[in-house]
């Protein structure tokens, strides 16, 4: 069989495996057969479409966005240990999440949604600050002055959010929750709010899976390939900074799989694009899928916070991968 046959299959496989596995296995087991003959059992069939299947589909697209964002970003920087969070744009989403819980935010026309809507805008505004002022230092936009200057808004922003938990009282636990990421009790209408961004993101990144390719030989030698680099380095940034932003508006920050799948999948199948963004979207999909199944599996009924899962799992991988580039260099 053709190895990259091979890896979407076997790719297809673990994502369906995972949902079957998120939706059929918790509290109450479910039969996989209500998924096509919902008659079977009407209470089974409403736990697992109005409950269970949202959660599922969210936690998707989530690990699906973070993903595929990190193995852009990991291209583009040509570093490994690069994720969706280097531009702070992750900061800027959890400031606005933050500040909505803690001064009690609702706006009257957004209801529940205020949270998600005020942490995108967040995550917007700071990914429009990050390059307007990297542009400001530096007119080419060289990849080191827009990494530095997203840790600085980075920096600023998390001291921000620090004020903020030192000050808070009664919404701490909720703050904290939040942060530390969750798919849980979100619904369809969370999966609507998101699904557009997270597809034009993916989609725009897809478009630009050749450049990335070029530039992996270096910015000038792209150039000599025809690459308009300042266009496709702006439309990667922008494009896997709306991905972040989307993804942790309606989840909190969930750290390490952004890193860790598009490592894996270059690890595994080699550094083309071409299959290296569609396979970090569908295994960073089934990743988390399988992160938010043991989280509200492995002490149950008590849940605990997805991040702290994919932290588990993702930090010795992190150690490992860090381990084995050093390792190489020496």
């Amino acid at each position: 069989m053709n190895k990259n046959l091979f890896a979407y299959t076997l790719s297809f496989l673990l994502l369906a495996g995972a949902v079957v596995l998120g939706v059929t296995v918790g509290t109450v087991t479910i039969s996989p057969q209500v998924l096509w003959n919902p008659s079977s059992d009407e209470t089974a069939a409403n736990i697992l479409w109005n409950i269970r299947m949202p959660r599922v589909v969210l936690a998707g697209l989530v690990g699906a966005a973070l993903a595929i964002a990190g193995a852009a970003f990991q291209g583009l920087l040509k570093n490994p240990l690069a994720d969706p969070y280097t531009l702070g744009v992750s900061s800027g989403a959890s400031v606005g999440a933050v500040t909505t819980l803690f001064f009690g935010i609702t706006i009257p026309f957004l209801g529940i949604f205020t949270l998600p809507v005020l942490s995108m805008a967040g995550a917007l505004a700071t990914m429009l600050m990050v390059m307007a002022f990297a542009k400001l230092v530096d007119r080419s936009m060289k990849m080191e002055t827009v990494i530095l200057t997203g840790i600085i808004f980075s920096s600023f922003l998390g001291s921000v959010i620090s004020l903020m938990i030192a000050l808070t009282g009664e919404e701490l636990r909720q703050i904290i929750g939040w942060l530390l990421g969750s798919v849980s009790m979100r619904g369809w209408p969370y999966v609507q709010m998101a699904l557009p961004f997270l597809l034009i993101g993916s989609f725009l990144l897809w478009l630009n899976r050749r450049e990335l390719n070029a530039m992996l030989f270096g910015e000038e030698r792209a150039q000599h390939l025809g690459v308009n680099i300042k266009r496709s380095k702006m439309m990667i940034l922008v494009s896997g900074s709306v991905l972040t932003g989307a993804a942790v508006a309606v989840s909190g920050t969930i750290g390490f799989v952004g890193l860790v799948v598009p490592h894996m999948v270059r690890l595994l199948w080699g550094s083309d694009h071409r299959h290296v963004l569609p396979l970090s979207f569908i295994n960073g999909a089934a990743l988390l899928i399988v992160c938010d199944l043991v989280s509200r599996t492995i002490i149950s009924p008590t849940e605990l916070p997805i991040g702290v899962i994919t932290a588990f799992i993702g930090a010795p991988v992190f150690a490992f991968i860090f381990f084995r580039q050093r390792k190489g260099v020496a």
